[in-house]
């Protein structure tokens, strides 16, 4: 199972998310690159241990008042061992495997048209349920073979991983895609719980920061999950 370390853009640095209520994020105090500059930021959580994804959410982009391109590009060109997913809601990007959420399509067509070359599902819920067009979530024929189940009210909440809805997203998808855990990470107990249920990967970012999850519990999981598609 790989973990997938976080990083959320907004107005030029990284920011604390919690809860999807994207009004409240602050810059992040990170004991690895004081600042929240994104480049060092990166860099910082790159460095803790073998990664082989970087999970970037342009919050400006997403929001619809511009956003971070140079930035994610230049973080690609420094770490190009590492593949970059990027959230950018509806816009579009020059670099990185683009993020298509649920959360920034009105209609299923949108979404489709978008869901090309390596895109990422991810399917997004709030505290309330499933977010977009609500087909999508029910028709694991519409997906490729990625998907995240990205439960927004448990991100940087500290109440674990929503494991009901994963297991759910699990049984659609099938053995022939690979399904990601996004929110509410704490440490390496819910990374185990997480690796017994079956999915490819966690997405993390706080329990990174705060040291709660170390570089040899990513070394441990970081093996073919049997759930993981053979690259195409």
């Amino acid at each position: 199972m790989d973990v997938i370390p976080v990083i959320d853009l907004m107005d030029g640095r990284v920011v604390h998310a919690r809860r999807g209520e994207r009004g409240a994020y602050r810059p992040i105090a990170s004991p690895f690159a004081p600042g929240a500059e994104p480049l060092a930021t990166a860099a910082a959580l790159l460095a803790l241990a073998p990664f082989r994804a970087l999970y970037v959410a342009d919050l400006d982009a997403i929001l619809n008042r511009g956003g971070h391109d140079d930035v994610i590009a230049a973080i690609a060109a420094a770490h190009p061992g590492v593949e970059i997913w990027v959230d950018r809601g509806a816009a579009a990007g020059r670099a990185g495997a683009p993020i298509v959420g649920t959360e920034s399509h009105a209609d299923a067509c949108s979404l489709s048209d978008a869901l090309t070359g390596d895109a990422i599902l991810s399917l997004d819920h709030d505290a309330d349920g499933p977010l977009g067009p609500v087909e999508v979530h029910d028709q694991p024929d519409r997906w490729p073979r990625r998907v995240i189940a990205m439960t927004l009210a448990r991100v940087g909440a500290g109440a674990g991983p929503d494991l009901g809805r994963l297991a759910e997203v699990l049984a659609k998808a099938g053995p022939e895609r690979a399904v990601y855990a996004a929110g509410g990470v704490r440490g390496e107990d819910d990374l185990a719980a997480l690796a017994s249920l079956g999915v490819a990967g966690a997405l993390v970012a706080t329990a990174l920061h705060d040291g709660r999850i170390c570089a040899d519990a990513v070394r441990r999981l970081a093996k073919p999950s049997p759930r993981t598609p053979p690259r195409r």
